[in-house]
């Protein structure tokens, strides 16, 4: 329990940040755990030059934490305050964009090897409690926790900054009303937060090294944090950090336990604990332990453009993309690697069309949709592998696995909207990718599975790239078909008024709960195919990074467009192979492409292209 104090501080201190910046802001800010590790960096490197005695120790710690801060201003005047007003998704696009950057400016500046930093001076032995010996700088970081909650409580309640802080969290419109500068209020948040991550960072020194990993591990259990605590509440981000950290503290000292002849290992839930009480908070309280609803925003909101069938030119371009396709092969003897590029983008496509499904027609966001394009892919490996069954039978029941978990998942998902939602769905997404780590007997575990090769058939690569293009074209032009079918325009309607979808009669849940079970399967079918194109899994497939690769393809493409998911898995794809072959520092690059999209092409590229012929047309 005191190494969960411990740990609770440190989780505090980086939550806390990103709960202020969402409560103010209201920008999902992915690139927080990016300031948490650069946070660490920089501590190392201060502490590295001041040197290793109390006053260098700790004087890198609060100089790690100013640098991030400053660097957290700079991020907001150049690239936040341009896209506030962008809907909330390209907010998101920018900070991934922005993770990207810091990744690789870590790596150039300071290597690929862990960096172990050193322990604090004269904190370096331990104390007996309860004859258990506890780390002195433990200790220290049990105080730091409850002293930063104190200090924030005072700034915010005793204070005409903090004041504006507290309102600009229940209503920014009114406060802009007012006559507040929210550009500098902003701009100061986003700096308090940023200085936040990066103290929590500088005070790990000790207790891990710095990693270019931390970045994404550490956002999992931020947002967390803010979740269960409630968004932009202070003290529910500490309640939910000790939770939290005590929860997977008393899984690590439960360990494995006889019970009536059967063995539970509680370690095991170690990965999954935190997101099982995510969920069950958000499906109990959904504003969390103790936040607040939201207040409805008095700006009118956006009316989406409607869809529209296809135009002649359109269907001709159709057919001659398809044309292009078929003939692929024959630049194969070339340009052998085409085939697998083009294998690569086609699963690419299906995996965003199928998350474009929910977010695009149906309004659900989600973050957690690599979950069944994994549930594909362990289902038609398993299907080969456990069950024995032909490879064309496993991939064709490989996809119903994904379709329970969305059946599952989803009508926990559809009760909730906006961001609570997309926090619900990476909760269940974390669920699964940790039930898949650590399952070895099945899974495989870490190792994931090998051995998946294609019937003998489909052994070429011409083969199966044909029917690769044959089940994405058929998955395409369903969902396609779908969207203008009675259960399309369901969709839309309970996307854009449920309160008057419900009076006239649809059961809105129902029909966004058919959506996520349509979208998983199609999910499901492009884990199957990337399985069999690739012979081998591993929980990669399930992880995080895919969900968000997920929501870079859907928005790079744009989001109210029927073709935007097309394009952009198929840009994103290429740029991430092209790039990554060319510099090692392909992350930056990517990155620099991806913020310049974001900041000339805030509806997608094809959003882009549509806007600018509707007005030739006006």
């Amino acid at each position: 329990m005191l190494n969960g104090l411990a740990s609770a501080s440190s989780l505090f201190l980086v939550a806390v940040g990103l709960s202020l910046i969402f409560g103010v802001t209201r920008v999902v800010n992915f690139a927080h755990g990016s300031l948490y590790m650069l946070g660490l960096y920089v501590a190392y490197s201060m502490i590295d030059w001041l040197g290793a005695t109390p006053l260098g120790f700790w004087g890198g710690v609060l100089l790690g934490a100013l640098v991030v801060g400053a660097f957290g201003a700079v991020v907001e005047i150049v690239l936040l305050r341009r896209i506030y007003r962008a809907p909330e998704l390209f907010q998101l696009l920018a900070t991934f964009a922005l993770v990207l950057l810091i990744k690789d400016a870590a790596l150039a500046i300071w290597g690929p090897e862990d960096l172990l930093g050193p322990r604090a001076p004269r904190l370096e032995g331990s104390v007996q409690i309860l004859g258990r010996a506890i780390p002195e700088y433990d200790l220290v970081l049990m105080a730091i926790g409850p002293i930063v909650l104190l200090l924030l409580w005072l700034l915010l309640a005793r204070t005409r900054w903090g004041a504006l802080i507290r309102a600009a969290t229940q209503d920014r419109e009114m406060v802009g009303a007012l006559g507040v500068n929210q550009a500098w209020l902003f701009t100061a948040v986003f700096a308090l937060g940023a200085m936040l991550a990066g103290l929590g960072g500088a005070l790990a020194i000790p207790r891990e090294p710095a990693n270019l990993d931390l970045d994404l591990a550490l956002i999992g259990d931020a947002f967390v944090v803010v979740v269960v605590g409630g968004m932009g509440s202070i003290p529910g981000a500490y309640l939910a950090a000790l939770i939290i950290a005590e929860v997977k503290a008393l899984c690590i000292a439960l360990g494995t336990v006889e019970f009536l002849g059967t063995t539970f290992s509680f370690s095991r839930l170690t990965l999954v604990a935190e997101f099982l009480v995510m969920a069950i908070v958000l499906v109990v309280r959904p504003w969390g332990l103790m936040g607040k609803p939201q207040a409805p925003s008095r700006v009118a909101s956006h009316i989406d453009p409607p869809y529209r069938p296809a135009s002649q030119a359109f269907r001709l371009l159709a057919w001659v993309t398809l044309g292009v396709l078929l003939l692929l092969p024959l630049a194969g003897a070339a340009y052998p690697y085409a085939l697998v590029l083009a294998i690569d983008i086609l699963v690419a496509v299906l995996f965003a069309v199928s998350l474009h499904f929910i977010m695009g027609p149906g309004g659900m966001h989600s973050f957690g949709h690599a979950a069944y394009f994994g549930l594909g892919a362990y289902g038609a490996a398993l299907a080969l592998k456990g069950l024995a069954l032909p490879m064309e039978a496993a991939l064709a029941v490989a996809p119903l696995l994904a379709g329970i978990g969305a059946l599952v998942f989803g009508w926990f998902c559809v009760r909730l909207s906006g961001v609570y939602l997309a926090m619900l769905t990476l909760a269940f997404g974390q669920i699964v990718w940790s039930v898949v780590f650590q399952w070895d007997d099945v899974t495989g575990g870490s190792n994931g599975l090998i051995g998946l090769w294609p019937a003998d058939w489909l052994s070429s690569k011409t083969a199966y790239y044909y029917l690769t293009l044959a089940v994405v074209s058929v998955g395409v032009l369903l969902t396609r078909r779908m969207l203008f079918a009675p259960f399309g325009f369901a969709m839309r309607a309970g996307r854009d008024s449920p309160l008057r979808a419900d009076a006239i009669g649809l059961d809105v849940h129902r029909v966004q709960w058919m959506a996520f079970v349509i979208a998983g399967l199609a999910c499901g079918f492009a884990g199957a195919l990337f399985a069999f194109s690739k012979g081998s899994i591993s929980p990669e497939t399930i992880h995080v990074a895919r969900s968000i690769d997920g929501l870079v393809m859907v928005l790079l493409g744009g989001v109210q467009t029927l073709t935007g998911p097309i394009v952009g898995s198929s840009v994103f794809t290429w740029l991430h192979d092209t790039v990554a072959r060319e510099t090692d520092y392909w992350r930056a690059v990517l990155g620099a492409v991806i913020l310049g999209l974001v900041l000339a092409f805030p509806q997608g590229l094809v959003g882009a292209v549509a806007q600018r012929f509707a007005r030739q047309e006006a």
